[in-house]
Formats: C-alpha cells, sequence, structure tokens
C-alpha cells in the first residue's frame, strides 16, 4: 500500500504543505492514502503572481508559441502517463475508466495545439474579419479583433475526471494568456496534484502559468476582477451559488458553468427488437451506466423507450447488467470500478431510495451484487441499478434528481411527441441520444431536442461503426447545454479559445486597421517594388508587400480551350442563343478560368521561395467576365502566420496567405479570394 503522504498545493511558484488536514482514502478499500494540507493558501499572493508573473510570461510568447508549447507538454504528459495510471486506480476507476481521465485530457493538449497551429496568428492579435466599410470614400471601416484579457482564469472542477477536467479547461486558456488557478475537488485532489507537478517540474510552462489549490477556494472569488474568468463544472446547486458571488457580479466576471444533468436516450419508435439499432441502444445504455461507475456529467439517466418495448429493453438490459463484474479494477474479469468515495457511495443510495419511491427496480444489489478483490467489502462500491417508470409525465422525481453513479431510469411514451416532452422536462441537459434508423424522425425530432439539450447523438447502423459514443465530448465541438446544465460552453475547437478573450470593435482607416489587425484591409495602403513578392523570402515578406499585374484581354477561343481541357461545357460558355436569354444576356468565361487566368498573371514561375499553394478560401464571383473583358489582378500579402517548422532538411518555413483581387477594365471587380502558400524561410 501507498505510504500516506500529504499533498501540497502550488501557489506563488513554489509547493506549499506539509501539515495534514482532510484524510482522503482510496475508494477500493477505504485505507487512508493522502491528505490535504493544513496550511493556509494566501490567495492575494496566489492572484497577484498570476497577475504580475504569469501574464507576461504568457504575453511574450505568441498564439503559434503557446500552441508549440502545449504540443510540446501534452508528449512530455504521454511518456509518463503509465505514472498517473498507477495513481488513478486508487480513485477505483478500471484502465479504460482512467484512459479517457488520462490519454483523454492529454489527447485535448494535442487537439487544441494542432487547432491553435491551424487557425491562429503568429501574435496575440485574433482579427475577427472581414473589414467592413463605413464610409463611401473608403476611408473609414470597422472590424472586431479578440486580444488576451490581460487576467487569470480559475477553474473549479468535479471529481470524476481529476485530470481531464483539468487540462480540457486549462488548454484554451493557456492559449488565450491566461494564467490559470485549477482547483479540484477534494476527494480525488490527489490526481490532479500529481499532473499538475509533472506540468510544474516539466520546465516547459511560462512561470505563472498554472497554480493549484488544494482545499477549499477561501476568499479567491472575491479578489477576481473583471479581467478575469470563473469556470466551474460541478452540481447544479453549487454552480448556483458560485454564480451569485457578490464580486462576481459587481465586476461582471465571466462565469461558465457546466454542471451535472438528466441527459436521456430515446429509443425511436421506428426501431424493433429485431433491429441492429435495438441492440446499439441497450449496449449504449449499459456502457453510460457502468463507465466511470455512472459517474460521468453525461451519462444517460433516463431511457426513454416505446411502450410496447418497455419489457424487451428492460430484459436485455438486465441480461447484459448481470455481466457486469464489479469490483477492484486489478482483477482481470472486472468491468467496473467503485464510486469515488464512501460519500459519494452514501449519496448515491439515498437517492436510489427518492427514486424507487413509486417505481420498480429491475436491477440492482438484490440480483447478486458481490465485488471482487482484497478489501472490496469496505470499498465504495455500488450495484448497476435500473429502475421503470411507468408514467413519467406524471412522475416528477425522475427528472429531477440524479443519483451520480451507475444508475439510470427507464420510462415510456406513447408516440414522438410525448417522447421528446419526456427529454424536455430535465430542464436542460448535456447531451441526448437518438437511436433510429428513420431519417425523417431524426429531422423531426432534432431540432426539438437541441433547444433543450447542448449536443444531440443520432445513432444508427452507419454511424455506430466510428461513433464515439453518447458521453464523450470532444475537443471540437462544444460541451455545455442550457438550463439545468449550467447554460455555458467549453471545448468547440477555437470557440474555447475566443471565451477566453477579449473582443472589441475598431474603426478607422484601413490602413490604420491593417496595422492593428496584422492583417491587409481592402483598401489600405500597400507597397510595390521591383522584386516581386513571390521573390521574397517569409522574413522579407512584410504585410501590404503587393503586385499589381499587366492586362489579359479575355478571347474566345480561351473559353474553348478551357472548356475542352477541364471537360465544362455549360450552356452560359458555349450556347449564344441561351447564353443571350440570361440574365447576363451573353456568354461568359468559366469562373475557374478567371482564377487560373489570374494564377499566370501573378506567379513568378522560376524556383523561389515560394514552395507551394496548399489552399484557396472565401472565393467569391463578383462580375461575370465576357468574351472582350480585359482583366488584372492585384496579389497582396495578407497574413504572415510563422508555425515555426522546418522541413526534412532543415529548412524552415512559414504560411504566407495572399489577398487576391481580379478587375475588368471598369475597375469592377469580377473575383475575390485568399491563396495559402508556404514560404521558405531564408535561414
Amino acid at each position: 500500500m501507498q505510504t500516506i503522504s500529504t499533498l501540497q498545493s502550488l501557489i506563488g511558484g513554489r509547493w506549499l504543505g506539509a501539515e495534514a488536514s482532510v484524510p482522503l482514502h482510496s475508494a477500493l478499500d477505504n485505507s487512508l492514502i493522502y491528505h490535504t494540507h493544513a496550511e493556509k493558501i494566501d490567495f492575494d499572493e496566489a492572484v497577484t503572481y498570476a497577475r504580475g508573473t504569469g501574464v507576461p510570461a504568457l504575453m511574450s510568447l505568441d498564439f503559434q508559441k503557446r500552441a508549440a508549447c502545449l504540443k510540446a507538454l501534452a508528449l512530455y504528459l504521454m511518456e509518463r502517463k503509465e505514472e498517473l495510471y498507477a495513481i488513478s486506480h486508487l480513485t477505483g476507476a478500471t484502465r479504460p475508466d482512467s484512459w479517457v481521465d488520462i490519454e483523454g485530457g492529454i489527447g485535448t493538449l494535442f487537439a487544441y495545439a494542432s487547432m491553435g497551429s491551424r487557425e491562429l496568428p503568429s501574435s496575440n492579435v485574433l482579427h475577427e474579419g472581414p473589414a467592413l466599410a463605413l464610409g463611401k470614400n473608403g476611408g473609414f471601416a470597422g472590424t472586431h479583433i479578440l486580444v488576451p484579457r490581460g487576467g487569470l482564469a480559475v477553474h473549479i472542477n468535479a471529481f470524476n475526471f481529476p485530470i481531464w477536467g483539468l487540462l480540457e479547461k486549462f488548454a484554451p486558456s493557456f492559449l488565450a494568456a491566461m494564467p490559470c488557478i485549477g482547483k479540484p475537488a477534494t476527494a480525488t485532489s490527489y490526481l490532479t496534484e500529481a499532473v499538475v507537478r509533472m506540468m510544474h517540474d516539466s520546465g516547459l510552462l511560462p512561470a505563472g502559468a498554472l497554480q493549484l489549490v488544494i482545499g477549499g477556494t477561501g476568499d479567491l472569488l472575491d479578489r477576481l476582477s473583471g479581467a478575469d474568468v470563473v469556470t466551474f463544472t460541478g452540481s447544479a446547486d453549487t454552480a448556483a451559488r458560485l454564480r451569485v458571488n457578490k464580486n462576481l457580479i459587481a465586476h461582471s466576471v465571466p462565469f461558465t458553468a457546466e454542471a451535472d444533468s438528466l441527459n436521456c436516450a430515446i429509443l425511436g419508435p421506428d426501431v424493433t427488437p429485431d433491429d441492429v439499432e435495438f441492440d446499439l441502444f441497450v449496449k449504449e445504455v449499459a456502457r453510460e451506466m457502468t463507465g466511470k461507475a455512472g459517474q460521468k456529467c453525461t451519462a444517460i439517466r433516463r431511457i426513454i423507450v416505446p411502450r410496447q418495448h418497455v419489457e424487451a429493453v428492460g430484459e436485455r438490459l438486465r441480461e447484459r447488467l448481470a455481466k457486469i463484474v464489479v469490483g477492484d479494477p486489478s482483477v482481470k474479469e472486472v468491468r467496473m470500478g467503485a464510486l469515488a468515495s464512501m460519500d459519494q457511495q452514501r449519496d448515491v443510495g439515498e437517492r436510489v431510495e427518492m427514486l424507487a419511491r413509486g417505481n420498480e427496480i429491475l436491477f440492482g444489489a438484490k440480483d447478486g451484487f458481490n465485488p471482487v478483490g482484497e478489501g472490496a467489502v469496505n470499498g465504495a462500491f455500488f450495484s448497476p441499478t435500473l429502475l421503470l417508470c411507468r408514467d413519467g409525465m406524471r412522475n416528477d422525481a425522475v427528472h429531477d434528481i440524479e443519483a451520480f453513479g451507475p444508475v439510470s431510469t427507464m420510462m415510456t411514451y406513447s408516440d414522438l411527441d410525448e417522447a421528446l416532452a419526456l427529454a424536455a422536462r430535465g430542464k436542460g441537459s448535456l447531451v441526448s441520444t437518438l437511436v433510429t434508423k428513420d431519417t425523417a424522425i431524426a429531422a423531426r425530432a432534432v431540432p426539438v431536442a437541441a433547444a433543450s439539450h447542448g449536443r444531440v447523438l443520432v445513432l444508427e447502423r452507419e454511424a455506430a461503426v466510428d461513433s464515439t459514443g453518447h458521453g464523450s465530448p470532444l475537443p471540437q465541438l462544444k460541451h455545455g447545454g442550457p438550463g439545468r446544465a449550467g447554460g455555458g460552453e467549453e471545448l468547440g475547437g477555437i470557440r474555447a479559445v475566443r471565451h477566453f478573450l477579449q473582443r472589441a470593435a475598431v474603426q478607422g482607416s484601413p490602413t490604420m486597421l491593417a496595422a492593428i489587425t496584422g492583417e491587409y484591409v481592402r483598401g489600405a495602403a500597400v507597397r510595390e517594388s521591383d522584386v516581386h513578392p513571390f521573390r521574397k523570402y517569409f522574413e522579407e515578406l512584410q504585410m501590404g508587400d503587393s503586385l499589381l499585374t499587366h492586362r489579359r484581354t479575355v478571347s474566345e477561343a480561351d473559353i474553348v480551350n478551357f472548356g475542352g481541357i477541364s471537360g465544362d461545357y455549360f450552356y452560359m460558355h458555349f450556347d449564344e442563343i441561351a447564353a443571350r436569354d440570361s440574365q447576363f444576356g451573353k456568354r461568359i468565361a468559366h469562373g475557374y478560368f478567371v482564377l487560373s487566368a489570374a494564377a499566370g498573371l501573378f506567379v513568378s514561375p522560376a524556383p523561389g521561395p515560394v514552395l507551394a499553394n496548399y489552399g484557396l478560401d472565401n472565393l467569391r464571383f463578383i462580375t461575370p467576365v465576357a468574351i472582350g473583358d480585359t482583366i488584372r489582378a492585384r496579389l497582396t500579402c495578407k497574413r504572415k502566420v510563422d508555425r515555426n517548422r522546418t522541413d526534412d532538411k532543415g529548412v524552415g518555413q512559414g504560411v504566407v496567405a495572399w489577398d487576391v483581387q481580379v478587375t475588368n477594365q471598369h475597375d469592377e471587380l469580377v473575383a475575390s479570394y485568399d491563396i495559402l502558400t508556404l514560404v521558405m524561410k531564408k535561414g
């Protein structure tokens, strides 16, 4: 058994804690494993350190460098993951449960490192364009920018995912240059302390980027200002209490809550016991009931099934649950571990008693519950429990009481409208699953369910091949839900980073806006020289470097030849009579011929620093180009992104976006787009 030790907080760049305070016990056998520390935390020191040291250190990096830091940190943690698995075992989690927490958390770091590298600039100003003309003469425009807030982020997390819960909030706030103070739930704080200690020891994080609070938050929230942000994951009751903190309200401190909710799964009226989807439904429900011993904020708490199939669903669920071996995960055949603590075990038991009043228990402790493993009799184990409510429209308890463990209640419906009404009675949930093979049912049900759920999974045999399941939040998609679920949003790709940034509208001349955003804005001053922009290395290029090309008159031969090469014989290009009757009144050139002709006008064909064109964004064909029209192009360096990468020969590369405007002989815009190129560095 592990030596008992005292956990420490990381405050002001040093570890604090030596005197033992609150005892923490293993979920497996209730043995004493850790203590929290008794020393009082000086939260003024923590906040001052975050603002005075953390903010400047993070701001000395740009988005791209912080993304690179996240990737390096993820690689560092992945190499040491087995140390975390060993500690996670004490929480009662099985290896698959721990995988979600540990490698899911590290994977979130990887995901945000990748998204940041692809989508964020190599600066600390994120332009949220395009700029809009605000005057008739082109001299006044407006746009939006997102900038670091200059404050800190307080992340208060639940006990069920002590690593993922921290990292999924840390990653986007770190990208946004916000130093973090993480506060894990006490019951499993020893696992959070372990991963924070690794992160601190890595030397990869700037000073002040991350602090850790073991124990209570004291007066921390009372010391925050409008530049700061608070995020919370946990119970709806605690979220409601924190949300009305007088200081948070007085300073309009953003508060995001992700609260436990009564999520549901609906078996569509089209699915029968003979369908593949029926078994998919049963499997998904059982997995959500037993994964992490049901201790997931996304777990299925309400099972909504057609009245005529309730017996069949109940029977198959009982069969599956009866095969689940509960106990110490170190025992090979164990598939479900313990609840996180004895307190949690008592709480779940009390709530099951409340749910059982007026309902039937279809499967529970009476069905042979016998946890395996040495000392398991003293552990925080709880039997998978399935209840049946035959009238969910009249029973409020099943829509109000959540037993945060391997517990779910099945209820029946007569038609799809009743099923959706039952789902909505959860008063806002993080996620719902609809199992159906009928596209019409999905099209009708999902918009209704989406009004009261943060995420909707539609599951059938095609999706099941790759589906990540009901309860798996993904970094790319929003996690959160309305109403009881907290009303907040987490993850969702770069949306999460934007949550930690400050948005401001900026007005001025296009030239000024370009200088502020670091991105060329149409109408801004440009720089032309005898050196073609494609002959410049990445370091030599400046935003606004521009080339106005020579002209080219489009002939009928151009259209005929392009049609022959491309195989595009659309009537507007070749049928004189039909084209005359169209809104354009004449034959016009292919849009993609215009792009090709423009490229021929602005490329510099000899080998040089521009290595490859790998993308085209925001393409619009504005004015048709007819036979006899004369076109020219303006190519302008729009933005540079230094992704700090090299090729296999060690030569550095950067990404350059070019603004392209193609005009006709009347100076009318005929095509507008951005092209993305890899450009070699001089070094």
